[in-house]
């Protein structure tokens, strides 16, 4: 797939209004969507998520699911999952979680530390990398898919 979308958040209020925007800019319907998160300790993947899942319409308290794994979220047509995948110790162990059963239209996907959960998670729609910088971060969106190229294009006009 082709481009990406960059961009420099200065504070966690810029990280989650690019969350927010990013949700605002989903395609829609209810076909699935999985979005990776990548990036160090403290990049900011949580904190983008939670403008995200806020702009979605999750009125809970969003917090990284760093020992529970994965939390599910209903907003309106669609399910909501965010994981963290820090603590795994081994992929196998993405199959005790079920995330089978949310593998499916109607769910969007918000992976944490994805590159735990390698050979067992289905491919990215888009992979949101965070890069922590000296006085701020940079976020940059890739597409994977066609639904991936479509929800840049929204991004990129909005």
């Amino acid at each position: 797939m082709t481009g990406a979308v960059r961009e420099l958040a200065r504070s966690a209020a810029d990280t989650e209004a690019f969350g927010a925007r990013l949700a605002g800019c989903r395609p829609p319907g209810r076909e699935l969507a999985v979005l990776f998160l990548s990036g160090e300790l403290g990049a900011g993947k949580t904190t983008l998520a939670r403008g995200f899942l806020g702009a979605m319409g999750v009125t809970a308290d969003v917090r990284s699911p760093t020992y529970t794994l994965l939390e599910l979220y209903p907003a309106g047509e669609i399910t909501l999952l965010h994981a963290d995948l820090y603590r795994l110790q081994d992929p196998a162990e993405l199959d005790t979680l079920g995330l089978r059963d949310y593998g499916q239209s109607g769910y969007l996907w918000l992976i944490e530390w994805p590159e735990r959960g390698a050979g067992h998670l289905p491919a990215p729609d888009l992979t949101l990398t965070l890069v922590v910088l000296p006085d701020a971060h940079t976020i940059e969106a890739r597409a994977h898919s066609a639904l991936g190229e479509r929800w840049l294009a929204q991004l990129r006009a909005a």
